[in-house]
């Protein structure tokens, strides 16, 4: 049960999985428990197995329901976090993935193709941020490049034409900051989505499953319909930017400030009208069960899509633009 990553809040976690492991041990010596003969201290042992068990899944119950939003982001952040090819896996049949943005190359940290879920044919698009340290470094941790973004664009205008629903998997830090993504038009391929994407005559869904940062998610997140994760993040910059900004450093004190004052929780954005939907995750998030996760999807994807298809792409488009519009909306009272 033991795991080389651990967060600091599962601390209690680990401490009962040592002393289940343990237990275990001691119940193997004792010969196991078994209905035909088991000894005294056997049953004993068996007995303080389960009672262990149940306080870990309890104590699991108990931590996850009161995360910290600094606590939000590091689960999202999780290596073994479900990514946008996991979900694939898991949710899709017959996926055919298309490569390019017919004007530089080949982005990794992008992903699209056709597939089927359920009874729907829809085009894929999402981040990807690679498992491997040799997957992390060629998909730039889940950082795409303007030729990510203007391959999503190109494979979304295909949809439109073929009448395909969109689903697109949010989960990126943010968009590739380097030189040569800067050189090449970052900001104008990101804008360009954002513009494109308002007017496209197709339905269109967005999960965010994971980190949504800045630009970098809204490239491929503008929708009729967006839906978080229970444990991911979505905001307009990472606690650690916001710290640097506002405190000049980034330490766990001015990470945690930040991330509560952002607001970046599904919890957050769902009171602030961000988001539509939060999607619940398995206990202990995704990471623990990607197949219970990726149901939860698919069962929220089946509700919105035949929703959407009814509506004719008209009335889509000006429903997805009162969307976006009505974002931010104050309303001041006169003093006396």
């Amino acid at each position: 049960m033991s795991s080389f990553y651990q967060l600091e809040f599962e601390k209690p976690l680990l401490e009962l999985d040592r002393q289940i492991e343990e237990a275990e041990a001691d119940l193997k010596r004792a010969g196991g428990v078994s209905p035909e003969s088991s000894s005294p201290d056997a049953l004993a042992i068996g007995s303080r197995v389960d009672a262990l068990r149940a306080r870990r899944a309890q104590t699991l119950i108990d931590v996850y329901s009161n995360l910290t939003a600094w606590e939000v982001v590091q689960v999202a952040r999780h290596p073994k976090r479900p990514q946008t090819r996991d979900y694939i896996d898991l949710l899709c049949r017959d996926f055919c993935e298309l490569h390019g943005d017919r004007r530089f190359g080949d982005d990794p940290a992008m992903v699209t193709g056709f597939a089927r879920i359920g009874p729907h044919r829809v085009l894929i698009v999402g981040h990807q941020k690679g498992r491997t340290t040799q997957e992390k470094i060629a998909c730039h941790f889940g950082c795409a490049h303007p030729e990510g973004y203007r391959k999503a664009m190109l494979k979304m205008k295909l949809a439109e034409k073929f009448r395909l629903p969109i689903i697109t998997f949010v989960d990126t830090p943010g968009a590739y900051p380097g030189i040569g993504a800067e050189e090449r038009g970052q900001a104008e391929a990101i804008a360009y989505n954002l513009r494109e994407m308002s007017d496209l005559r197709t339905p269109i869904l967005s999960v965010v499953i994971g980190e949504g940062g800045s630009g970098g998610a809204l490239g491929i997140a503008v929708a009729d319909r967006v839906a978080m994760m229970q444990y991911a993040w979505y905001s307009v910059i990472s606690p650690e930017g916001c710290a640097a900004i506002l405190w000049k450093q980034a330490n766990k004190t001015t990470n945690t400030a930040a991330a509560e004052s952002l607001k970046l929780t599904a919890a957050d954005n769902l009171r602030l009208g961000i988001i539509d939907r939060v999607i619940t995750e398995p206990v202990g998030a995704a990471h623990r069960d990607p197949a219970a996760a990726a149901k939860a999807i698919e069962q929220w994807i089946l509700v919105s899509l035949p929703e959407l298809e009814r509506l004719n792409a008209d009335e889509l488009i000006a429903r997805r633009y009162d969307r976006f519009r009505a974002m931010g909306a104050v309303t001041e009272t006169a003093s006396a």
